[in-house]
């Protein structure tokens, strides 16, 4: 079996690296940030979701369409649905590169919606899912539709204020904004949440698992890279030993997870999405620590942008397959493995 990249995936790949980094560069994400908190301020005003961050908050709604007019979420749709007919692998590739970039929104449900909530393949729908535990839900406030039980979604409301759809029981009507530790990742939390879409579990693991392998791979890259440029002592830091194990360690958890995660996608099997779900939550966790290190003090400021893949990445690791979740599966698939004959 070849696991190397083919031409087209290569392509692939970099068409979407070329097309984040000119819509969604730094400044894009640093206005997204400040938007954001300045709509976490409103809801803490307020006590609830924050009407304001119905308009104009977290997801960039022309980006969200370019992203659908370049097949992002109709990457896996047949091509007689209007989709592009590619599978799991090549979206693995895709949500990578949105990890790199942090991309806000929620871009896992929407992508498992395109083809069963009108508007979501095209990008003219935002679509969450009820991913977290404890009633928890992610961007509620902005989105047109949740994914319900059996992948369904649960209700929608298009066109109308709010201009929130949500599970039986109309929810979020006594949606309560909590803080969250991640400025582009608003939460709300629902007294009945819908059922997470359970058809969508190991999918949503996967292209997860693939956000945060991008993330991991980014901070590897930014940790190398001032590494290079901090000079210590009349040299780079990255001289020193100390520095260099940490940056090979994070290159090692980051190529390693990758790995795990287009094997994952290429055999769909629940247990290797498991598997690869719980090597990049501790890439993705684990190197933005690192790379924190290796910034020093700079790490800790406003200005640099490891503390956004930090808790960024605390967040993933509680969507669609917490490491408690993952563990029991690869458990049950081991024993499984041991009681064959």
């Amino acid at each position: 079996m070849d696991f190397q990249l083919t031409e087209d995936q290569r392509d692939l790949r970099a068409g979407v690296r070329e097309l984040l980094a000119g819509r969604y560069g730094r400044e894009a994400l640093r206005a997204a940030v400040d938007r954001a908190e300045a709509g976490g301020a409103g809801a803490a005003a307020t006590g609830g979701v924050d009407p304001g961050a119905r308009g104009g908050g977290v997801v960039d709604r022309g980006l969200w369409r370019e992203l659908g007019a370049a097949g992002f979420f109709a990457l896996r749709l047949p091509e007689a649905a209007g989709g592009v007919g590619l599978g799991l692998p090549e979206a693995a590739l895709v949500f990578e590169e949105a990890g790199r970039a942090l991309l806000p929104g929620p871009l896992v449900a929407t992508h498992l919606a395109a083809g069963t909530v009108p508007g979501a393949a095209a990008g003219e729908a935002v679509v969450t899912a009820a991913d977290l535990g404890g009633g928890l839900i992610a961007y509620l406030a902005e989105s047109d539709a949740v994914l319900g039980a059996a992948g369904e979604p649960a209700e929608v409301v298009a066109g109308a204020e709010p201009a929130v759809a949500v599970a039986a029981g109309d929810a979020a009507a006594e949606a309560v904004a909590v803080a969250s530790v991640d400025p582009l990742t608003p939460l709300v939390r629902v007294p009945h949440p819908p059922v997470a879409a359970a058809g969508h579990r190991a999918e949503g693991a996967l292209l997860t698992a693939a956000l945060q392998t991008g993330s991991a791979l980014r901070t590897c890259e930014l940790a190398v890279r001032y590494a290079k440029e901090r000079e210590q002592f009349g040299q780079p830091v990255g001289a020193f030993q100390a520095v260099k194990h940490l940056c090979a360690q994070m290159l090692v958890r980051a190529e390693v997870a990758r790995v795990a995660v287009y094997a994952a996608a290429v055999t769909a099997d629940p247990a290797e999405i498991a598997g690869a779900k719980l090597l990049a939550d501790e890439a993705a966790v684990r190197n933005a620590r690192d790379c924190l290190q290796v910034h020093g003090g700079m790490g800790f400021t406003w200005e640099a942008d490891v503390h956004l893949h930090l808790k960024r990445a605390w967040v993933r690791a509680e969507q669609w397959a917490t490491a408690a979740e993952a563990e029991e599966l690869l458990a049950a698939e081991l024993l499984d493995a041991a009681a064959m004959p």
